[in-house]
């Protein structure tokens, strides 16, 4: 029977989901105009300036090994989407989606014991026939870059577990997003800002830029980051196999793309595994994390439920 803790986070690892999704579908068309380097730009700048204003985080009242985790994890941020949109740019994105999951579906079975790790091979079978990606030709930069995307997936994952150990509340990725926005920017060069600002008005710099940086990344990885206080990381990344599902859902729902049998049994197969990591993934409360809420007694402290034993 699953616990209060364990149906939170599954909750939570879904709902996140979905809004990357959403973020997605708003990014495609943003893609054709500023390009995936200026797309990936205006989501993490936005996403940073957002975090730091309404969290003000304060890095002196976070340890050392909690900021230096929550630096790398804004690394890896900015890594990852910069990778899958220029992954997305040159494959088509249910390849790039196969390809990145390998990520996650990594961390499941190098943290995984026992039947939970046969569920996230199942779960990398279901993911192969809902995408299908040997159905299209495939670009090798394109690939290069979604491989590189799920390995920047896989470390997220555990830093986040870190981080979300190590600082309470949100103040992480009040950290870490900032972090993401300035590494993007240095990246992208002031020719790619230039031109986003060019080619996009003001208003929609705005509007565009803070309404798609809180569709993702700012609501699900905040989901997820409290997802993972809840779960082990193996549970999270067999449950990451659920979003190629809902992906292909929303296209058959608002799209009209109807699934081949192929694809069913896929679907099948990462519910069957998501279900079997929520049974499977609960946490242990963590000592540090629960201390620090307790000696900090501030107001977004009070907010986060304490795990259950």
């Amino acid at each position: 029977m699953l616990t209060s803790t364990t149906r939170s986070g599954v909750g939570m690892a879904i709902t996140s989901m979905v809004f990357v999704q959403l973020g997605l579908a708003v990014a495609v068309g943003l893609i054709d105009r500023i390009g995936a380097e200026g797309a990936a730009w205006l989501r993490l700048f936005w996403a940073g300036v957002l975090l730091a204003v309404i969290v003000r985080p304060r890095p002196s009242r976070v340890s050392r090994k909690g900021l230096l985790a929550a630096c790398a994890l804004g690394v890896v941020i900015a890594a990852v989407t910069l990778l899958f949109m220029q992954a997305v740019a040159r494959i088509p994105l249910g390849t790039a989606s196969a390809l990145e999951f390998l990520g996650p579906l990594g961390v499941a079975l190098v943290t995984a014991r026992g039947a939970l790790r046969l569920w996230a091979l199942a779960a990398g079978v279901g993911v192969l026939l809902l995408t299908e990606p040997w159905t299209g030709t495939t670009d090798p930069i394109g690939v290069a870059c979604a491989l590189a995307a799920a390995a920047c997936w896989g470390a997220y994952i555990l830093l986040s577990r870190r981080v979300g150990d190590e600082i309470s509340g949100v103040t992480g990725l009040g950290i870490a997003l900032p972090v993401a926005g300035l590494v993007t920017t240095v990246v992208v060069g002031p020719g790619t800002v230039l031109d986003t600002l060019t080619v996009l008005s003001p208003l929609e710099v705005v509007a565009v830029g803070a309404g798609l940086a809180l569709l993702l990344p700012i609501i699900p990885f905040i989901l997820e980051l409290q997802a993972l206080r809840r779960l082990t990381t193996a549970a999270f990344g067999t449950l990451m196999s659920l979003e190629p599902a809902i992906a292909l859902l929303v296209g058959l729902v608002f799209l009209h793309q109807v699934p081949g049998p192929g694809q069913v049994v896929g679907i099948a197969l990462v519910v069957a595994a998501g279900i079997s990591a929520a049974r499977g993934g609960s946490r242990p409360p963590q000592p540090k994390a629960v201390a620090d809420a307790e000696r900090s007694g501030s107001h977004e402290e009070s907010q986060r439920p304490a795990p259950q034993r």
